[in-house]
């Protein structure tokens, strides 16, 4: 047992201290990114530098399958997120709207975002609901059609 102690201590003693300093310096991160590319949406949560992190996202996306004319049979494309989160730290929480189809300029039209940084103590409680028409109806606080 000595010579193990003693072991790792030699390991330990032939380390810049930089090492072992920047090792206590690493902040706590928690990022979860989802995309739907037939939606052209996308929702992002950040968490950095945070004391205390009690979270709980719930994140569905909906594919629709075409039949043979190329119509969607079982609804539209979507991509819903709920978050419920208690943070002592920073958080990122953002989505974005585009349009699936390329323009003539080679690039997708975004039809809307939303992005919000914050910095302190939070309770946030939000729901995201972006779909590829504008045939979904509910009950959502932030509801932007993606064509």
């Amino acid at each position: 047992m000595a010579a193990v102690i003693m072991a790792a201590s030699l390991v330990a003693a032939e380390m810049p201290a930089s090492f072992f300093a920047g090792i206590g310096g690493l902040k706590n991160q928690n990022v979860l990114c989802v995309k739907n590319y037939q939606a052209g949406a996308t929702i992002t949560e950040v968490y950095t530098n945070f004391q205390y992190l009690d979270k709980d996202t719930r994140v569905f996306s909906r594919t629709p399958k075409l039949d043979e004319h190329g119509c969607e049979e079982n609804g539209s494309a979507l991509l819903e997120a709920t978050i419920s989160t208690d943070i002592v730290g920073s958080a990122h929480l953002g989505w974005i709207s585009a349009d699936p189809a390329v323009n003539v300029m080679q690039r997708h039209p975004i039809y809307g975002l939303s992005r919000e940084e914050l910095i302190g103590v939070f309770n946030i409680e939000k729901f995201i609901l972006l779909a590829s028409n504008s045939t979904i109806k509910g009950n959502a606080s932030e509801w932007l059609p993606c064509s």
